[in-house]
């Protein structure tokens, strides 16, 4: 059982919070404004605090908030995310008039990597974020099996996350480990692929696999 922090109350951070209570986890999502509503506030399950208290009691946090402004945030939480795992699902991206992603924020990088050189003490994992948020929890719903992929600089980081992985039902042979925290870039550029499945096909559950 781990401590899990999750940094975003939305549809990703509560369907997280919810797979990762079922499998025994204590969980904490953490608002933006204690006040706030959140979709997952009726599991007893799971507990809720702000931000900074999330980031601070948790083990290991997750950051499941807007891509787009997750680098002050998280920059802003430098100290109680010291010596801690942030595993990085988001993905950077500017909307568009329909409300799907657009043009990436950082096409000359990618989110995870700024997030690991504003937080030198913390230990940034990028996965999850080249599929849509329901099959983060539910790869095995998906006719052909899915690819999680994983950047870190830190193996024993990695190790941890796909063990955390496997609790939301990823099998060992669908996790992918690209290597450094630059591999990241590669990953968080599939978006750009993902509204135009989208407009073709509806709102249906994939991710970006490898076949073999």
């Amino acid at each position: 059982m781990t401590n899990i922090g999750i940094l975003g109350a939305g549809r990703v951070g509560a369907n997280l919070a919810h797979k990762f209570a079922a499998a025994g986890h204590r969980v904490t999502l953490g608002h933006r404004s204690p006040s706030e509503d959140a979709a997952g506030a009726a599991d007893p399950r799971i507990s809720f605090a702000d931000q900074r208290t999330t980031a601070r009691t948790a083990d290991i946090v997750i950051n499941a908030t807007p891509g787009d402004t997750a680098l002050g945030r998280l920059s802003d939480l430098r100290a109680e995310l010291a010596g801690k795992i942030l595993v990085d699902v988001s993905n950077a991206t500017r909307d568009t008039d329909d409300g799907l992603p657009g043009e990436l924020v950082y096409p000359d990088g990618s989110l995870a990597e700024r997030i690991q050189a504003a937080l030198p003490d913390t230990r940034v994992v990028k996965t999850l974020n080249t599929m849509l948020f329901m099959v983060m929890t539910a790869p095995e719903t998906l006719a052909t099996p899915p690819t999680a992929y994983l950047s870190g600089d830190d193996e024993q980081a990695k190790r941890a996350v796909a063990g955390l992985l496997g609790d939301l039902g990823w099998r060992s042979g669908w996790i992918e480990d690209l290597g450094g925290i630059g591999t990241a870039r590669a990953t968080e550029a599939m978006i750009l692929v993902v509204p135009h499945v989208i407009r073709r096909h509806g709102f249906r559950p994939f991710a970006v696999a490898i076949a073999r």
